[in-house]
């Protein structure tokens, strides 16, 4: 998940243009009775609209043309996982989603279950204590500035991530699976649906993706799944689409290195 995604605004596309409902959902009021959409809501909201109508590609995406690199994580998954159980053992220290950035609550405190998020890198700012932490990760992500977020997600068991959607498309996301748990059956326990499409990822794969598509998150398991979520710089954008997405990263960089998002872990 991104830094800046929120649940606040459905959508259905139809054709090649999305269709904008705006507001949380038809219960979501203030407490005069309006609509509780905040002006970050709107914004999102706005810049979406901007990318929907420049740039048009599906929701599943070749890393070939889109994220050539993503071979290197693939190989070392494994080595990236040991990582990642590193970290995990100590599991209550790292912060939840909505602990780090508490606008994301109506996505990740809302089932009263924990969603983890251990920043390694996050909109190019590099968080130095954790990249430390990772030998792997840090030798795959140094000198990438394709890389512009890297995270280690950690979804309890039985935890559901609402149906919400990214805030622009000049960042892809590559969702590389470490720790998926098992049904009775033997098959993947964990559900990630983008655009009405369900997708079981076992550990070892990947899919790269754009998750300003509406997308949904069930572990319908008893153990905690893990994942290793890149956003990546959305290559071959028109120039006016790049320079707009290279200001909103820049900004949202700017701010946090001023210390406006704590990172824990």
């Amino acid at each position: 998940m991104r830094l800046g995604s929120r649940s606040d605004v459905n959508a259905s596309r139809t054709g090649h243009r999305w269709t904008t409902i705006t507001g949380r959902d038809n219960n979501s009021f203030g407490p005069d009775g309006g609509s509780a959409l905040s002006f970050y809501d709107q914004a999102c909201d706005v810049v979406r609209s901007i990318y929907d109508r420049r740039i048009d590609t599906p929701a599943i995406l070749d890393p070939r043309t889109y994220f050539p690199g993503a071979d290197r994580f693939t190989a070392r998954w494994e080595d990236i996982r040991r990582d990642a159980l590193t970290i995990s053992g100590n599991l209550a220290k790292i912060p939840r989603f909505h602990e780090i950035m508490g606008a994301q609550a109506d996505i990740s405190a809302r089932d009263g279950r924990d969603w983890r998020m251990f920043i390694l890198k996050a909109y190019g700012v590099e968080i130095e204590q954790n990249v430390k932490r990772c030998p792997t990760i840090a030798s795959l992500i140094a000198g990438r500035s394709d890389v512009i977020s890297c995270v280690l997600s950690f979804l309890a068991p039985g935890k559901h991530i609402p149906k919400h959607r990214g805030p622009f498309r000049g960042i892809l996301r590559f969702h590389l699976m470490l720790a998926m748990p098992k049904d009775p059956n033997g098959e993947p326990a964990s559900v990630l649906e983008i655009d009405g499409q369900e997708h079981r990822l076992a550990d070892g794969e990947s899919l790269l993706w754009d998750d300003t598509y509406p997308h949904e998150v069930w572990n319908r398991s008893d153990e905690v799944r893990i994942a290793l979520l890149l956003d990546i710089w959305r290559r071959n954008m028109p120039k006016d689409m790049e320079l707009l997405s290279r200001l909103v990263i820049g900004g949202v960089g700017l701010r946090m290195r001023l210390g406006g998002i704590s990172y824990g872990g």
